[in-house]
Formats: C-alpha cells, structure tokens, sequence
C-alpha cells in the first residue's frame, strides 16, 4: 500500500513525487466530500455508542452506572455546578457550593467546561444526568468517527479498514471501561485532528492558518480533559520520532518548517487558556500535585479480556486493574499477537514501524516504575522511575499511558487491512481470509457489552420536599458521615434542590496538608474522620469535654445551619455519637434524624 502520509521532503513514503498544486487540491477536495459510507460509519458507531449506554439512557430518572462507583454523581455535580453558575452569573471556575466554606477549585478538577459549558442548557432544562449520559454517548460516537475520518483521508484507501481503526479507538477495552464514569477519557475526538493538525505544520502546509486551527483545538482539549491531552502528545511524539528515525534529514527539516506554526499555535491557546491555567495553579483551593502511589500495570493485563467484553468477565480482571473504570491495558492475547504479526508483516513501512515502536514505548511506560507480573514484583525497575517525578506527570495514573497504544494498534490494523484487502484483489485470496479471520478472532472477544445500570436510592423527603428551608438560614448543611470519595450522595441530594444551601465535605481533589498537596475530598477536619470511623466500626466512641468542643469549633469553621443523619450504614451508632457531640436531642424530620444547630454555632 502507498502511504499518503507525506514527508517533508515533498514525497510520499513510498517514493512517490508530490502531486502539482491542483492535485493537491482535488486530493483535498476529496478528502472533504461526505460519502455514503461515511456517513454509514458515522451511523455505526453511534448506535455502537447507544448500545454500550442503553440501559442508562432507558433509566435516565434514576439510573446509576453500577461500576462508576461515586464518580458519575461527582461528573454530575460538575456539570449541575457550571449550569448553575453561568445561570447565575458567577465565576465557572470556583464554587464553595461543596466544601464549605473553602470551596473547590474547579479547574484544578475535571469539570470538564467543554462539555459542561455548552450542554448548560440542557443539564438546566433535562437535569444533569442527561448531560452525563449524552457526553459519555457522543464521546464514544465521536471519538471513533473522528479516527475514522483521519485514517480514511491519510493512512487507508480501503473505508471499511478505516472504519475497522475507527471502532477499536472509539470503543477500545480502556474507553469502555472509563465510559463508566470518566467522561473526560472518552471525548477524546479533538485528538486526532491535532496530530493531523501538527503534521500540516511540519510540511509547511499554512503555517498560520493550520497554526490558529491547532491552537483552538489545543484550548479547547484542554477544557475536555488535560491528562489525555499529555498521554496522547507523549504517543505522538514517540511515533513522531520513531517515524522521523527513517529519514532523520527530512524530519529536522519537518521540524524547522513547523516550528513557526507551533509558535502561532501557542500563541493562540495561551490566550484562551493562560487564566483558566493560571487558576488551576495558583488560584483558590489548587495544589500542587497528587500522589497516587504505584499504579502501574500488572503485565498480566495486556494480555486479559476486559470486564465489559463478550469474552470478558470479572473475575479475568480480578487485582490487575484499581477498579473497573481503570482497566487501561486489556487488549487480549489475541489482539496482542495480531499487532506483533503486523509488525513485523508490514516492517518495511514506516507507518508501520512508528506505530509499532509506539504501541511498545507507551505500554512499557504504563507498567510503572517495577515490573509486576501474575501479582508478584520483580524488583526490575522500569523507564517510568526516570520521569515519574517530574512537574505534571507526577500526577498522571501511570497504567494510563497503556492508552496511548490505542492508537497506534488502531493504524496497524487499518495498515494491515488494507494490505490485505489490496492482496486480495490481486488474487491471494488466501492472505485476505487469513487477516480477516483473525481480525475477528482478535476483536470479537473485546465487543463491548451493554454497561450495567443500578437504581439510586430516593431522595430523603427532608431534602426533596423542601423541609430542609425550615433548618437553614445562610450556613451549610452537614450530612453524617460527610460526603467523601466513599459516599457521595449528598452532592445528588443538594443538586436535586438546585444548590440551595452549601455542604460541608464533598468529592473533588483539591489542597491537604501543609504542602498542599493534591487530596480526594477535603481535608479533613477532626470531627468529620470521628464520625467516619464511628460508620465503620459501627461503635460509639466515649466522648469528652475536649471533644465535643473540637466538634462546635468544626461546626463553627463550616457555619452549619443543621446536622443530618439519613439512613444507612450503623445509624443507631452515628445517632448515640451525635447525641453524645452535641448534647442535645435530634429530631425525627421526613425520613432523616435533624439537629438544628444554628443555636450552638
């Protein structure tokens, strides 16, 4: 196959001399044009995406993806928040409306703006849930549209090897499972523009123009999701180099001809972004990094099938992954040899080769600093332990960067269709039967299956009824246990009274400690960790007088109005613990224990 993918040398990787001005033209002109298969694909993957996400979207009043864990009622809230602000006028970028009285900086949080922002209307008309939902269909739709279309113009001749590229980025094991509740790892379409973007760059292809189109696009990916912006810039960059290794004169030139639409391009995107940066570092309530600990994958993983896969079940996935919104490297051992075949198949074409040595560089990285096999380290330090320390990716979940092989397997397997297909028409039917086969063998087993959906729980009539208006003056409100990473509810509670009143506590990241570093939830005050313990052990603990004026001075920091105690978890304990704090009786209010506590602050 010819490779359209141009060089900078003005020709193509097969050798081939630049066509004249009004080839180019009509090449782009083609490019461009819609046709039916297009549009056909685009159909596919969208009711591919319905599919993955019908349950959720036949139980919109009150469905849960049942694996999010509290991530999808921290997604809504995020997007509940921004609506609500932009309604009313307020700073986007902050709310105290959690975490009361501090706040949260909700930049230096995955409030996602370039989907919050713009679907405000219909999270403030529909509910947030619908936006959850819509954001998490579109983006698998639409990631997958858009490699098809960057793969159909530059990399395939074939439509259907385009297509078969298409749906592995769009619905790869890692994006079904971040589909479960991060909607920030699967609106990922901007993505391949911005590499196809850069490439025009380093032929020189209107450097100013092509420069502008990528700085809005490098703005707006930063208000979709940062962390996949720098896995995905680092995946480029290793096919880029890897690529540039084939004709290394060619490529410096590349790079000297790029360079000043690079500049125009970040030129333009610190305009839009430097004040929405600027807070996320140094605003309110940012930090300075998050430490997570060793997260990389266990090498076992690249070779399991996926939770959420025809093949898949929970079991194959058991200790491999944190959860199951992180199963980042399970391609299957099918699909794994398929792209070794590949490579060494189509070795001579150095598309081939770049995508090769990404898919290996990127997978190596997502193993972390210690190699770790079948649950047991070895004790062999990897490349990672040279960068983990470094600003910004100190803070990136290592056994992530697994998905910048997505791609890469992604144009392996359009390369390798398209190879194959082109054979077959020159009469090895056979090589054509054989890729194919075992294509399906390879991508079968990883079909997504529909996303399991739970039913929330009712909202207590305190809150849904309105009772709460009788309680709160201009304080906050302080569930038992406060809301954390754990349990989260509260945020739902507070969204479905279009936030009403302030919270105490919350789901977010934001400063803890003297070093300010990066925390899950807030940092937490004595009585909210006394509290949270009494849920665990399901003991009341004894209680003295120093105690119980820790608790007012917690209660005075967070100008609480009123104390909640809904059901659920060892509420008898949690009730004598309040009783015992506040040395007056609670009320049985609409379904939850009240005390009113605007008389002890």
């Amino acid at each position: 196959m010819s490779e359209i993918l141009q060089l900078s040398d003005g020709t193509t990787s097969s050798g081939s001399t630049t066509t004249t001005a009004a080839q180019s033209v009509a090449t782009r002109a083609r490019r461009i044009r819609l046709a039916p298969t297009d549009l056909a694909a685009a159909a596919s993957f969208l009711t591919l995406a319905v599919f993955v996400l019908g349950r959720q979207w036949k139980h919109l009043g009150d469905g849960y993806l049942v694996r999010s864990g509290q991530d999808q009622t921290m997604w809504e809230w995020f997007f509940a928040v921004t609506a609500h602000s932009l309604a009313n006028f307020d700073n986007p970028l902050s709310s105290t409306l959690q975490n009361y009285p501090l706040g949260v900086n909700l930049m230096a949080n995955t409030a996602m703006f370039g989907v919050s922002i713009p679907l405000a209307p219909i999270t403030l008309i529909f509910g947030p849930t619908v936006t959850f939902t819509l954001a998490l269909t579109l983006g698998l739709a639409g990631t997958a549209t858009a490699w098809y279309w960057v793969l159909s113009r530059h990399v395939a001749q074939s439509r259907f090897a385009a297509a078969v590229g298409g749906v592995f980025c769009g619905f790869a094991p890692a994006m079904i499972s971040h589909t479960n509740g991060h909607p920030n790892f699967v609106a990922l379409f901007l993505l391949p523009f911005i590499a196809l973007l850069v490439i025009r760059l380093a032929s020189g292809e209107r450097p100013i123009r092509n420069g502008v189109a990528l700085g809005l696009a490098v703005a707006y990916q930063i208000f979709l999701g940062e962390e996949p912006l720098l896995i995905y810039s680092m995946a480029f960059v290793i096919f880029g180099i890897a690529y540039g290794a084939s004709r290394p004169g060619a490529a410096i030139a590349a790079v000297r001809r790029g360079f000043k639409g690079l500049c125009v391009a970040g030129v333009v995107a610190l305009a839009i972004v430097a004040v929405p940066l600027w807070w996320q570092f140094l605003g309110p309530q940012s930090y300075h990094s998050i430490e997570h600990g060793s997260v990389g994958n266990d090498a076992n993983a690249f070779t399991r099938f996926p939770t959420q896969s025809l093949a898949g079940d929970p079991g194959s996935a058991a200790g491999l992954s944190m959860n199951a919104t992180e199963e980042n490297a399970f391609f299957g051992w099918p699909l794994l040899l398929l792209v070794a075949m590949t490579a060494v198949w189509l070795w001579r074409v150095p598309m081939a080769r770049a995508a090769a040595a990404t898919v290996a560089v990127m997978g190596v990285l997502s193993l972390g600093v210690e190699l770790t096999v079948a649950h047991t380290d070895t004790g062999i330090t990897l490349p990672w332990s040279w960068f983990a320390k470094l600003p910004l990716l100190e803070s990136v979940l290592e056994s992530r960067f697994a998905m910048g092989c997505i791609p890469a397997i992604a144009i392996l397997l359009a390369l390798g269709t398209d190879r194959a297909i082109t054979t077959g028409r020159v009469g090895q039917r056979s090589t054509t039967l054989l890729w194919l086969g075992w294509l399906a063998v390879s991508l079968l087993p990883l079909a997504p299956a529909p996303l399991e959906v739970a039913h929330r729980a009712p909202v207590p009539a305190f809150f849904a009824d309105g009772t709460w208006r009788s309680y709160v003056s201009d304080g906050s409100v302080v569930t038992v246990p406060l809301p954390r990473p754990e349990d989260a509810k509260a945020l739902l509670w507070q969204t479905e009274e279009r936030f009403g009143y302030p919270i105490a506590g919350g789901y977010f990241v934001g400063p803890a400690g003297p070093e300010d570093k990066g925390k899950y939830g807030p940092d937490d005050r004595p009585t909210a960790l006394l509290l949270a313990k009494t849920q665990g052990s399901g003991v009341a603990p004894t209680i003295d007088d120093a105690t119980r004026a820790t608790t007012l001075e917690d209660l005075r920091f967070w100008n609480a109005d009123v104390v909640v105690l809904p059901p659920g978890k060892n509420q008898q304990a949690l009730h004598t613990t309040l009783e015992r704090l506040l040395g007056v009786d609670g009320r049985w209010v609409d379904g939850v224990w009240v005390w009113d506590v605007r008389n002890l602050t």
